[in-house]
């Protein structure tokens, strides 16, 4: 009998574990254990006291030049000191893995693991020194460009239709809000002063999902997935937007969110056009991820994503920041 196709698939870890001893020449003693299947699959890797982190793109999601440039961009930054997780060759001196898995080729990448924890609040200083490990980041990245996708008006807040509609129904309230905010996005997009807008490489998903404390203090910063050209503001709208969402008493929000910025400005200014735009930029991001999980609802999504989901998260969350920050 043949194997009927599918489109997503787990990883054995047993069998991985076997595959990563061999390319990468860990000892016997190798044990793998998924800890995400999101998106991309994140297995942890122990190898007696090392630990490391394989990364199993779904099919489609990445090519191999966009990995090749986020390990690019990685590669840069750790020679640059900044803490991030960084990507580990295999003992060929390879980055990448190639996976035959049944839906096909799927790429992966080791990566190191960062020491600490998730925490989804903290201090206002380790929000300082967020503020400072993102504005050195920004240093580095400013003027740079990667082989990979550009943040622009239409990515961020047009392609989402092309994917919503199938999941929330034209004449419900949500969709006639997405829609009318969708028009006044573009027209602020269209109000902004480039001359004062800094550009480069973003990270475009740092929060505390993707970041771990150690109980030094020391804040490592991983999954680049995401990384592209952008306005290197969408970064600090990113994590104030997170922000917002995590921290539901406006006066501590407050006082993490000036930490925040005053450990970025401690290092390079954010410009005022830059300071005006961060709401709209948040509730654009907003658009941006509703996209993402609308198009990847087979192999990943589906397990939440429904119109009710849709509607609580607009409801909650988009229209929320909308009208906080008062626009429109």
């Amino acid at each position: 009998m043949n194997h009927f196709p599918v489109i997503s698939s787990n990883i054995s870890p047993t069998h991985l574990a076997d595959f990563v001893q061999d390319k990468y020449g860990f000892g016997n003693a190798t044990s793998c254990n998924l800890l995400k299947a999101g998106i991309n699959h994140t297995y942890l890797i122990k190898d007696e006291n090392k630990r490391c982190i394989f990364r199993v793109y779904s099919i489609n999601w990445r090519t191999k030049n966009e990995v090749l440039e986020e390990i690019r961009l990685l590669n840069l930054l750790k020679a640059n000191k900044i803490s991030i997780s960084f990507p580990i060759v295999d003992k060929s001196e390879n980055y990448i893995q190639t996976i035959n898995a049944p839906e096909g080729e799927r790429l992966a990448v080791m990566f190191s693991y960062a020491e600490g924890e998730k925490l989804l609040s903290f201090d206002e200083e380790n929000h300082f020194q967020i503020g400072i490990l993102m504005a050195q980041i920004h240093q580095i990245t400013e003027n740079l460009r990667l082989e990979r996708i550009d943040y622009t008006p239409q990515v961020l807040v047009e392609n989402i239709f092309n994917y919503l509609p199938n999941f929330l129904p034209s004449d419900t309230q949500e969709m006639a809000f997405m829609r009318s905010t969708q028009t006044y996005l573009l027209n602020e997009f269209a109000k902004v002063n480039l001359r004062k807008i800094r550009t480069g490489t973003v990270h475009l998903d740092i929060w505390f999902d993707n970041l771990n404390i150690a109980k030094n203090g020391k804040i490592t910063i991983f999954d680049f997935d995401f990384c592209g050209n952008g306005w290197l503001c969408l970064d600090i709208a990113y994590y104030i937007l997170q922000l917002h969402s995590t921290e539901r008493d406006e006066a501590i929000c407050k006082s993490k969110l000036d930490s925040f910025l005053a450990g970025y400005e401690s290092v390079t200014p954010i410009s005022d056009e830059e300071k005006r735009i961060l709401p709209m930029l948040g509730v654009s991001l907003y658009f941006f991820y509703i996209g993402i999980q609308c198009q990847r609802f087979d192999n990943w999504s589906n397990t939440f994503l429904n119109e009710m989901y849709l509607k609580r998260f607009i409801n909650l969350l988009v229209k929320r920041y909308f009208d906080l920050n008062k626009l429109g």
